[in-house]
């Protein structure tokens, strides 16, 4: 894959963005699939920007795995690529080396006055201070839930600390429901995220990389609030087997699960399957006695545009991400995609994420995915492994403490 990429459309030397008509080639690798709706409404930007603009844009959509594998290897090799997109952590971290400051070019063109200032800071945090990225479709992560079960329950607020989401929960197994579900690709955020409430991020960075799962005291204290879940039986029976999607498919869409600690990409992703009449709803994770952040905290973040430090076309590709993030492609990539719009003059969200604006709105400290409880990459995996089987009610508190540290020893 990576070596068609190296040799595939797009490998021009950069002195071939001049075209024989006088306009420029400006070359851009997408993380989308072409069939897909953000795809789609990209594909229209771009088409608006050529018409107006007389030059030719080389959109190659790679997917997920040909960007991520493939992007660093062509930069290496020198193939022109003067724009490209992925998520804002991976752009500014993983691939930092290669982006081409951007605070001249936000500012020429007044691209702040109408972005989110949250993000546009987020980017910039995750460059070290500089802007070398713009966001667009903004996502949240938080607790997802079923509205009608919250009313059927006799749930008649969002929990907001923990004895909240506790009250919650009994109410909702009373009533017949399984109030939480989780599967193995997200797991390890209901692990950083109570522990990120008690410790903050930093705290369970300490954890993870330094196998501090023993020394640390708030490790135990947020596996035995897990402990009570399990024991309780608010957890998914099938909650220690369940591997993604299965439990957004099987049980949240199909109304037998209640809430499950997802993205804002969640209701687009099942509404097939959910149906129309399906009401999203959304709350920050709970307080907890003691913590060191509250509801504020989060992992919110956006997919990003960069463009390539060594371009020969900086302008054009600025104008292209103008073209895709204001205005009426970035309403359209937020209808087609049932996704956050990044402009701020674009005041309506889909129906089904209307839910998500205040929590959206609410949220001043930034936390990175899971909340960096995956930062050894050893160790994931039997923390995944571990904190199911907990939730799963096959461990112990103590049980779960026990073998993190062994594993880590």
């Amino acid at each position: 894959m990576v070596a068609a990429t190296l040799t595939g459309c797009g490998g021009k030397d950069a002195a071939e963005n001049n075209t024989e008509g006088g306009g420029k080639t400006i070359v851009y690798w997408s993380m989308w699939e072409a069939s897909e709706p953000q795809a789609q409404a990209i594909q229209e930007a771009v088409a608006a920007y050529e018409a107006a603009s007389g030059n030719t844009v080389d959109l190659q959509f790679k997917g997920r795995t040909g960007i991520r594998e493939g992007l660093q290897p062509a930069l290496d090799a020198g193939t022109t690529i003067d724009l490209f997109d992925e998520d804002i952590d991976r752009v500014n971290k993983t691939w930092g080396d290669y982006l081409l400051d951007l605070e001249d070019l936000a500012k020429a063109n007044n691209y702040e006055d109408t972005a989110i200032a949250g993000l546009m800071g987020a980017c910039r945090e995750a460059a070290g201070g500089t802007l070398k990225s713009i966001p667009y479709q903004p996502n949240v992560f938080a607790f997802f839930y079923n509205e009608a079960i919250f009313a059927a329950a006799g749930v008649e607020k969002v929990p907001a600390t923990w004895a909240e989401l506790l009250d919650a929960c009994q109410k909702i197994k009373d009533a017949g429901y399984t109030p939480i579900t989780c599967d193995d690709a997200y797991i390890t955020c209901m692990f950083g995220y109570h522990l990120g409430r008690l410790i903050g991020e930093d705290g369970v960075t300490r954890v993870v990389t330094e196998g501090q799962w023993a020394e640390e005291p708030a490790v135990l204290e947020m596996a035995k609030a897990y402990e009570e879940l399990a024991s309780k039986g608010y957890f998914s029976e099938t909650i220690a087997s369940n591997v993604w999607p299965a439990a957004q498919n099987t049980e949240l869409a199909l109304g037998s699960a209640t809430m499950y600690l997802n993205g804002s990409w969640l209701p687009n992703e099942v509404k097939d399957m959910a149906g129309e009449d399906f009401k999203w709803g959304c709350f920050s994770y709970p307080a907890v006695d003691g913590g060191a952040t509250g509801v504020e905290a989060s992992n919110y973040g956006a997919q990003v545009l960069a463009i390539n430090k060594n371009t020969q076309v900086a302008e054009e590709a600025f104008e292209i991400i103008k073209y895709i993030t204001k205005g009426e492609f970035d309403k359209k990539l937020s209808e087609y995609s049932i996704g956050i719009p990044a402009d701020t003059t674009n005041t309506e969200w889909p129906a089904l994420l209307s839910n998500v604006k205040p929590v959206m709105d609410s949220l001043t400290t930034r936390w990175s995915w899971a909340v960096n409880s995956e930062a050894n990459v050893d160790i994931t995996p039997v923390l995944k492994e571990n904190f199911l089987k907990l939730c799963g009610g096959q461990l112990t508190a103590q049980d779960f403490v026990d073998a993190m540290e062994k594993a880590s020893n």
